[in-house]
């Protein structure tokens, strides 16, 4: 009897194995039976590569644009994943199409807003790309510092053109450090070194050892501008 259940038992652990086998093989197959290979896209039209991609079961996405001698405008520079690789029905390829030799002036934008670089950018036929700011003391805020390309490039590779502006608020600012209780020579001595200017210092009567800061304005903590000017109340 043991002997028939051990049989029986085994009989049934080779069959769920053959089981277990089937069921891979065919999951394999089914994963593998939904991939497709991209394919070539680079030189074709963008309508080209989509009705390609189309065909394949796959997405076709322009996100990019760029100068290029070496593709004649109007085609596709790049792609990615690139061709031959595998991939699942439904997938996303991205491309990036040429805009042929450089033809458009890069203008000079450097001390205009950003409104205005705006406008001459697109009189050129470009566009704004990213936007960033910077306290630069001396620049009026709000207006374009730099730029990248700069004025008059001749190798740019994207029509778009990154502007750095001054900041809103441009004055370089600090943080207040704490003078009471420091002997005044020496806090003078400090705001001096720092490039702050020293106003009133004025005498008073505190319960502080002689010679020593008890106030000061602007407080301690409070945000300074560079250039700014101290004043101290001092113990006699």
């Amino acid at each position: 009897m043991l002997r028939k259940l051990v049989r029986y038992f085994l009989l049934s652990l080779v069959v769920l194995l053959a089981f277990l086998s089937s069921a891979l093989l065919a999951m394999r197959f089914a994963i593998h039976g939904r991939e497709v290979r991209v394919p070539r896209l680079t030189g074709l039209t963008p309508a080209e590569a989509e009705r390609l991609a189309n065909a394949e079961g796959l997405v076709l996405s322009v996100e990019s644009r760029f100068y290029t001698v070496s593709v004649p405008e109007g085609r596709i520079v790049s792609q990615s994943p690139a061709a031959e690789t595998r991939v699942r029905r439904g997938w996303k390829v991205v491309v990036a199409e040429s805009l042929g030799p450089q033809r458009a002036a890069i203008p000079n934008l450097i001390g205009q807003s950003e409104h205005a670089a705006d406008i001459n950018i697109g009189r050129h036929g470009l566009a704004i790309g990213s936007v960033g700011t910077m306290h630069l003391p001396g620049a009026r805020p709000g207006t374009v510092v730099a730029q990248i390309p700069p004025p008059d490039a001749k190798d740019a590779s994207s029509p778009k053109v990154g502007l750095l502006l001054a900041a809103d608020d441009n004055a370089q600012n600090y943080v207040m450090p704490n003078f009471v209780g420091r002997p005044v020579s020496e806090s003078v001595s400090a705001v001096e070194k720092a490039g702050f200017t020293v106003g009133r210092v004025q005498t008073v009567d505190a319960s502080a050892p002689s010679g020593t800061v008890v106030k000061q304005r602007p407080a301690a903590g409070q945000k300074v501008a560079a250039q700014a000017t101290i004043d101290f109340e001092v113990q006699r």
